[in-house]
């Protein structure tokens, strides 16, 4: 998936990639290397004393719908993102929810990402959320692999077009 990932977002020459928590996390150094970046950003959700609580956002994702958590941004990997073209990875986008906190905490520090990549989109439910967010928004996603909403059929499954 990183190599394909890669792949896909190496156009938008990106100087560092920022991961989203938890499995972005891994995606994210995976395919920092494969551009070849030697290092990259983490995202956090588990507060560390020496954060700055302005640098931070609800974050809600659909695999913990109820769970109040926060997405921080360390303060002292900040200069590594001032002036810099960002790209922001996460494991999975399915509503958006989480991405668009993401693209909310880098926005506090006057950060706008070249690319976002994912491994894989569910569904097109997030499409309507990051255009708004986002004029460009969806033009500058890149994914390896989606997956449709499949509803159960009589004689097996049937895609959703709806969604």
């Amino acid at each position: 998936m990183a190599a394909i990932l890669a792949a896909r977002l190496a156009p938008s020459a990106p100087d560092i990639v920022v991961g989203i928590p938890t499995l972005g996390l891994s995606l994210a150094r995976n395919v920092a290397a494969r551009l070849g970046h030697t290092r990259y950003v983490a995202l956090g959700t588990s507060p560390k004393f020496w954060y700055d609580d302005a640098l931070s956002v609800p974050l809600r994702s659909i695999t913990s719908p109820t769970a109040e958590k926060k997405l921080f941004l360390d303060p002292r990997v900040r200069p590594l993102l001032a002036d810099r073209r960002v790209c922001l990875v996460d494991d999975v986008i399915s509503s958006g929810r989480s991405i668009l906190a993401a693209l909310d905490l880098l926005s506090k520090i006057g950060v706008t990402p070249v690319s976002v990549g994912t491994a894989m989109v569910q569904t097109r439910r997030w499409s309507a959320a990051l255009s708004a967010k986002d004029k460009e928004g969806a033009s500058r996603l890149f994914w390896a692999i989606e997956s449709p909403l499949l509803l159960r059929a009589s004689g097996g499954w049937e895609v959703n077009a709806g969604v």
